[in-house]
C-alpha cells in the first residue's frame, strides 16, 4: 500500500475543483479542436491535429494524476494543540542570525514553500516532526545543514 496523500480540507476542495474543470469544459474544448483538426483533412502533417492530441494527453494524464491524489487521500484534520509539530500545524523557527519564519505543515502534494507551505517530508519539515517549543532542531539542506529554534507551535 502506497502512503497516503496528505490534504487540507482547501486542498482537497481546489484538486476536486481542478478535476471538475479538466472533466467538464477542458474536455469538451478539446474534443471540439480534434473534431475540427480532423475536419481539415489530411491528418499526417495537420499541425493542429497533432497539438491537440498532444494536449489531450497532458489533460488526461493529469485527470489521472488527480484521481490518483484523491483515491489515497487522508484529510489533515485541524491539530489539537498538543505542544507537539504534526501534519497540519504552524510552526514558527528561528534560525540564529535571522528573523523567526512561520511555517504550515502539510502533505508533499500541497507543498509551496514560497507561500509557507512545507512538506512534512522535506528536510526542514521532517526535522521539525514531534518536536516541541523550544527544542532546536536541524535539517540538512541543499544549502547545507542548518539549525533552528522553535519558538511557537499553533
Amino acid at each position: 500500500m502506497s502512503q497516503p496523500n496528505y490534504l487540507t480540507e482547501e486542498g482537497e476542495a481546489k484538486l476536486k475543483a481542478e478535476l471538475k474543470e479538466l472533466t467538464g469544459p477542458k474536455r469538451d474544448e478539446l474534443a471540439q479542436r480534434l473534431r475540427a483538426a480532423i475536419q481539415m483533412g489530411d491528418l499526417s502533417e495537420n499541425a493542429d491535429y497533432h497539438k491537440a492530441k498532444e494536449d489531450q494527453g497532458f489533460l488526461e494524464g493529469r485527470i489521472q494524476e488527480i484521481e490518483a491524489i484523491l483515491r489515497n487521500s487522508m484529510i489533515i484534520e485541524k491539530p489539537k494543540s498538543t505542544g507537539v509539530v504534526s501534519i497540519g500545524t504552524h510552526v514558527t523557527i528561528q534560525e540564529e542570525g535571522f528573523d523567526p519564519e512561520t511555517y504550515h505543515l502539510v502533505g508533499p502534494t500541497e507543498a509551496d514553500p514560497r507561500n509557507g507551505r512545507i512538506s512534512h517530508e522535506s528536510p526542514i519539515g521532517s526535522a521539525l516532526m514531534d518536536k516541541k517549543v523550544g527544542d532546536v532542531a536541524e535539517a540538512e539542506t541543499p544549502g547545507g545543514k542548518i539549525k533552528f529554534k522553535i519558538i511557537k507551535i499553533e
